[in-house]
């Protein structure tokens, strides 16, 4: 009955994707990513207490919110900011060990949630919105902690020596290569 969820879930990803990576050529990757994380942590404890209530249609909503949209500022952002922290030498390795690791360690958190509140636990929503929450709140003070990647030059990405671009260079340079005037014949 509910099958139609992810299909939205997914189309309301694709629309936003786009405007969230432009705006992260405009303002840096850095403060998407943290807005993502931290909104959909606080979002977690309205879905799970949806969830708890059986509030189905705040369940969808929230979970359409949290996944479709705000999520979109992490997920839309990560896979161009974490390559940009590395030198190219090392960029792939080090991207690939730690979206992995990453991805193994957040697939041992149900096993987690589980284990501290069980099936039939009381305040299962503050409980594991709270474990959920830390765990953004982690990912948002690495990010915090990362230097900005979105106006240095690709030669001296991953460099924590290279200096941005100017603002105003940036965005005429910016501005040429969406029109097409500074990309390659």
């Amino acid at each position: 009955m509910y099958l139609w969820i992810p299909v939205v879930g997914n189309i309301l990803a694709v629309i936003i994707i786009p405007f969230v990576g432009d705006l992260s050529d405009k303002i840096g990757r850095r403060p998407l990513i943290i807005v993502g994380a931290i909104g959909s942590g606080l979002l977690s404890f309205v879905y799970l207490y949806a969830i708890s209530t059986k509030n189905i249609p705040l369940a969808i909503a929230m979970s359409l919110l949290m996944w479709g949209a705000v999520y979109q500022g992490y997920n839309a952002i990560f896979p161009s900011f974490y390559p940009e922290l590395f030198p190219t030498r090392t960029r792939v390795t080090a991207m690939a060990i730690s979206q992995n690791v990453g991805t193994m360690i957040t697939a041992l958190l149900p096993a987690l949630f589980a284990a501290v509140a069980p099936p039939g636990s009381s305040n299962i929503p503050l409980t594991i919105g709270a474990l959920a929450f830390a765990v953004t709140l982690i990912s948002a003070i690495a990010a915090l902690s990362a230097r900005e990647t979105y106006r240095i030059h690709l030669k001296d990405l991953g460099d924590p020596r290279a200096i941005p671009v100017d603002k105003r260079d940036y965005d005429r340079m910016r501005m040429q290569a969406a029109s097409g005037a500074g990309a390659p014949a």
